[in-house]
């Protein structure tokens, strides 16, 4: 764990050094995170979890002007791309009209068929909601279900104690849950 912060601190200094030590460190575990998502998927499905982090990291190592302070917050930053990236392959698949009357869940399977796209972007909707009201709860639900990352992860990107990331959890579940019902 510490391995991995230590090459993010030396990020500006040699970039290319530092990709090449990073990618084998954090591969394995966006892998996890991605795959962790894309398990409701079909197999056969288009968008595949390799795809999603390959993308996702190569977008990240791009960034000119990028600067990660440390793991938590690279794999914040992670998370953050990889739901763009799967926003934007919803809304190319979503090609039924939205409004199916279907019940939206909020969990970590994320179901990119035709119909499920149009339930992710529901999703999608309702967390930058709340974001506009919340943004440190919804930073909190991005980083948990997006990211995969952990209540004591979270603290620490947040600069929050854990039982502020709990609570923030909590309300912030409860509030899409309600806006999604609506």
């Amino acid at each position: 764990m510490g391995d991995i912060t230590q090459i993010l601190k030396s990020w500006n200094a040699d970039r290319s050094a530092a990709i090449e030590q990073l990618t084998p460190l954090v591969y394995k575990e966006l892998h996890k995170i991605a795959a962790s998502y894309m398990r409701a998927t079909p197999p056969d499905h288009t968008l595949q979890a390799t795809a999603l982090i390959n993308e996702a990291y190569l977008r990240m190592v791009k960034q000119e002007s990028a600067t990660y302070t440390d793991r938590a917050h690279f794999f914040a930053l992670a998370a953050k791309m990889m739901r763009g990236i799967l926003v934007d392959f919803a809304r190319a698949r979503a090609a039924e009209k939205r409004g199916s009357g279907g019940k939206v869940q909020l969990d970590g399977n994320i179901d990119l068929s035709d119909g499920g796209a149009a339930q992710f972007l529901y999703v999608h909707e309702a967390l930058d909601k709340l974001k506009s009201v919340e943004p440190r709860k919804a930073m909190v639900i991005e980083l948990r279900f997006f990211g995969g990352l952990t209540f004591e992860e979270i603290a620490e990107v947040q600069s929050i104690s854990l039982i502020t990331a709990k609570r923030d959890s909590a309300y912030a579940e409860a509030w899409l849950r309600r806006e999604l019902a609506g």
